[in-house]
């Protein structure tokens, strides 16, 4: 990280004001020759003509310096404030690139500030969830990430982690003394404890991702069940085309909608039947790929025909959560209700006229996690649930080993293998290729 990067770090486009980010050694030197100062004052405005290569005006606006290790990245930074035309910024670019820079790549800034301990990796992602967010309860979670929440919770694990592999291993190497280190219950409580503190913080960065990622909700059923109906109800406009002929959906039908702040993904399918015709068993072909890919799985049924689709319920996922829904249930004189089944949930609406719809949104608020309050929801990605997940299993198989074998051994290495996985999620452990791909997904600004 010797060379000095530079950047256009606000969005494409004209606007009143644009900025281009220095960051490195000759951060400081590019900005002096480039605007004729004799030296700037730390992180003080100064007004200033930018100059070309022939002492010609290119343009006039504020520079800010921030010296190392006291800025963003942690070395020497210099913002420009220029007009925002995209051609200006372009050309005040070429400048600074001529005066000894090069282009920065993606994310790279975000990188520089990671690989001097300005931030972990955690906090580096949530830069770019909050960034990206599309929702103001997403946007509080990520302000929650970039302020050391999850971070502070995924290092008290890793300590206590690590005092317990202290333990474990000191019971490895006393094993002839008198005391049983390992059979005296310490080692074996404190794994129960362990487990209870990896599976909350699991549920919370469950909901993180899910105000990240969205939660992506697959409806099925047979022909005419009202698929197409409850997608437009959900996204409050026609999307699908509505009619009393079978078989109308043939390919995936997606919509995007929020709920209560929530991103949600609705993929409404074809109706799942035996069918002789090519279109319609393509559409069914592509219906059965997305159900595996679901966090949510909704069953759609006519309410007239509760009783005939035990193969159809059966054909689904077990490992998905299911909503039965019954719809038509003004054609039964039946009241809009909701109900838990140990296959999942049922709920009875009309979808024409409306009745009930509130039951089925209040169902998919509690499976993503929904809380009025986001006060202690933290953002979180995929990757940050798979860690915890491996961890939780690692620590699981110690105090498995544990109480069948006392294979001291065992239980250390699979103390190892949780603290690994824990310390991927902040980056204490990392791949190159980890790395690359998070950064990768930057604007190359930040």
């Amino acid at each position: 990280m010797t060379d000095t990067i530079a950047a256009i770090a606000t969005a494409a486009g004209n606007g009143g004001v644009g900025i281009i980010r220095l960051s490195g050694k000759k951060a400081k030197a590019i900005a002096l020759i480039l605007t004729q100062h004799p030296t700037f004052k730390p992180r003080f405005a100064h007004f200033s003509s930018f100059y070309e290569k022939e002492n010609q005006v290119l343009d006039s606006g504020i520079c800010l310096y921030f010296p190392a290790p006291a800025s963003y990245t942690g070395e020497d930074v210099v913002e420009l404030q220029a007009h925002g035309g995209t051609v200006v910024l372009d050309m005040l670019l070429r400048r600074v690139l001529s005066l000894g820079a090069r282009l920065a790549n993606a994310g790279e800034f975000t990188e520089r500030a990671f690989l001097n301990d300005k931030l972990d990796l955690t906090q580096a992602e949530a830069i770019a969830d909050l960034i990206e967010s599309s929702t103001e309860q997403s946007v509080r979670s990520a302000q929650k990430s970039m302020q050391g929440v999850f971070s502070d919770q995924i290092n008290a694990l890793v300590e206590e982690l690590t005092k317990l592999r202290i333990y474990v291993e000191a019971a490895i190497d006393f094993v002839d003394e008198e005391i049983d280190f390992l059979g005296d219950g310490v080692v074996e409580t404190k794994l129960t404890t362990l487990i209870e503190k990896i599976q909350t913080i699991q549920k919370t960065a469950e909901q993180g991702r899910l105000l990240r990622d969205g939660m992506t909700v697959v409806l099925v059923g047979k022909p005419n069940a009202g698929k197409s109906s409850l997608l437009n109800a959900l996204a409050g406009h026609d999307a699908a085309i509505v009619t009393e002929i079978a078989g109308t959906t043939r390919d995936v039908l997606r919509e995007r909608i929020q709920l209560e702040g929530i991103p949600l993904h609705i993929i409404d399918t074809a109706g799942l039947r035996e069918s002789n015709n090519p279109i319609e068993q393509e559409g069914i072909r592509r219906a059965r790929q997305e159900l595996i890919k679901a966090d949510c799985i909704v069953l759609l049924v006519d309410a007239r025909e509760a009783q005939s689709n035990p193969e159809l319920l059966n054909s689904l996922p077990d490992d998905i959560p299911l909503i039965t829904v019954y719809n038509k249930i003004d054609l039964i004189n039946h009241s809009p209700e909701s109900k838990e089944t140990p296959t999942g949930c049922e709920i009875y609406l009309s979808l024409k006229p409306e009745r009930g719809l509130n039951l089925l949104k209040d169902k998919l608020k509690k499976n993503m996690g929904y809380t009025e309050s986001s006060d202690t929801v933290f953002i979180a990605r995929r990757r940050h649930v798979e860690a915890l997940n491996r961890a939780n299993e690692y620590v699981g198989n110690a105090l498995s080993q544990l109480q069948t074998t006392l294979a001291g051994e065992l239980v250390a290495e699979d103390l190892r293998q949780a603290q690994t996985s824990l310390a991927e999620i902040t980056g204490t452990v990392s791949s190159d290729d980890l790395l690359g791909k998070i950064f990768s997904s930057f604007c190359i600004g930040k």
